[in-house]
């Protein structure tokens, strides 16, 4: 692909303006990194838009001259989705951040794409109404990040995903025609669907500039319930056993104790207590409009634990401890960062496999000499599975931690799963592909993308390394 010009440049800064066109070093740094392995690579410009017609205009240029597009959210991804190896230029939606409409007698919100998710949520609860995906990054991530990697979090495991909540999108191709992908309606079997296309495309095949979600009532109640185990694989029998006895709760987390610890020591918090044969912790909630109800639900919860040699269960009388609890889950990740734990995986598993999945995690680990720490949703079999490698700290081109990777991935495969459940490909997951599809499967993903972006330049080298 081409490097820009002189001559672009200034067509670029004509289309966006002075104010919002960006050279300088501190803008490549802060722009060409995000939360993936401590990678960089520095774009030739940044951009912020304010309009799809802007959008429009730069990506006519980019793909007339055949200059990379990365497009960018909050920049809080874990798989390079945002990151602009090759050069060129990124255009960042933050200046996409308000909230268009609340429809409350049809249940629907129409946002743009740059508005955090946690304003989002409260900005409709304060009207009663409930938008469930929340990420770990929710206080900082984008929902149109979130459209782009077809985020979960805790609630998917009752409420579902981004997906689920989708009803259409305005988007601009990377070829500068400006689109709406569907209808503002909850049945649409009119044609293909391009807003669930859209939706976990990674910014591949177009910029979203318009969100159309719906919304459900806000449950009125919630319960929360944590409970200790002493051995990590009953924790995760456990899982199974909860929906096999026909209750389904609004979220259940899987923290391995040294997550727990990690997390803790962050958040300066004592909200749980560690003992020394500690093995795992259940996060249980459930929610609702009926108190009555939840508890009955969290008694025959506490009745299934009781097979799986549970600990002393513990409920959160308040508010303050429930976000005490919430805020160390929330934390796992970051804490696990900073105490060595950088190369993440964003595995997922039918959730009665979630036992064999931790084994053969904990036997690699043994078997290659590195320290292993998972947490993650296990509602919906989806585990996180941090490494702390003695020597290497990144898996990207890394040829011994791809070789580990690959084995983990293999696992995962032959007990049913896939190798992301929210976080997505992106960059640096894009080599492990072939383990989960053939060449057939992996043509059809690429033709697709040859449609949308005949030139390639939205976000290239990600999901794929080309689309010949």
């Amino acid at each position: 692909m081409n490097n820009i010009t002189a001559s672009l440049l200034e067509e670029i800064k004509s289309i966006v303006g002075a104010a919002y066109f960006f050279t300088d070093e501190e803008s490549f740094a802060k722009y060409g990194s995000d939360e993936t392995e401590k990678l960089h690579y520095a774009p030739q410009v940044v951009v912020k838009p304010r309009t799809a017609e802007e959008i429009s205009k730069l990506l006519i240029l980019c793909n007339q001259h055949l200059i990379p597009v990365t497009p960018r959210g909050a920049g809080t991804g874990l798989t390079g989705g945002a990151l602009p190896h090759l050069g060129g230029l990124v255009i960042s939606m933050e200046r996409f951040n308000s909230i268009l409409n609340i429809d409350e007698r049809n249940l629907q919100v129409t946002t743009e794409p740059g508005v955090i998710t946690e304003v989002l949520q409260n900005t409709v609860k304060e009207k009663g109404l409930f938008y469930p995906p929340d990420p770990a990054s929710k206080g900082s991530c984008f929902i149109g990040g979130n459209i782009s990697e077809n985020s979960g979090g805790p609630k998917a495991v009752k409420y579902g995903v981004v997906k689920d909540y989708v009803l259409n999108l305005e988007i601009v191709l990377p070829t500068g025609e400006i689109i709406w992908t569907g209808s503002n309606v909850l049945k649409n079997a009119t044609g293909y669907n391009l807003t669930q296309l859209i939706v976990g495309s990674e910014g591949t095949l177009g910029i979203v500039t318009k969100i159309v979600l719906r919304l459900i009532p806000h449950p009125k109640f919630d319960v929360l319930m944590l409970a200790p185990f002493n051995s990590l694989e009953k924790a995760s029998e456990a899982v199974s056993a909860i929906f096999r006895a026909g209750i389904t709760p609004s979220a259940m987390e899987l923290m391995e104790i040294e997550s727990i610890k990690l997390a803790s020591k962050l958040c300066e918090s004592s909200a749980i207590t560690i003992t020394e044969d500690l093995a795992a912790h259940l996060i249980i909630e459930v929610d609702g409009n009926d108190m009555d109800v939840l508890m009955k639900e969290m008694e025959a919860i506490a009745e299934v634990l009781a097979n799986y040699e549970v600990g002393e269960l513990y409920f959160a009388d308040d508010t303050q401890q429930k976000n005490e609890l919430w805020k160390i889950r929330r934390k796992a990740n970051e804490a696990s960062v900073a105490a060595g734990y950088t190369i993440e995986e964003d595995t997922v598993v039918p959730r009665a496999e979630l036992p064999k999945l931790i084994k053969g995690v904990k036997a690699l680990a043994a078997e290659n000499g590195f320290k292993v720490v998972s947490y993650g949703h296990a509602g919906d079999g989806n585990l996180h599975i941090r490494i702390n490698h003695p020597k290497y700290k990144k898996s990207y081109e890394n040829e011994e931690i791809q070789a580990i990777l690959i084995k983990i991935f293999e696992l995962v495969k032959s007990l049913g799963g896939t190798i992301s459940g929210e976080h997505g490909i992106g960059l640096i997951q894009k080599s492990f592909m072939p383990v989960m599809f053939d060449k057939v499967t992996m043509e059809l993903m690429k033709g697709i993308k040859k449609v949308f972006d005949p030139n390639n330049i939205l976000n290239a080298g990600k999901i794929f390394d080309s689309i010949k």
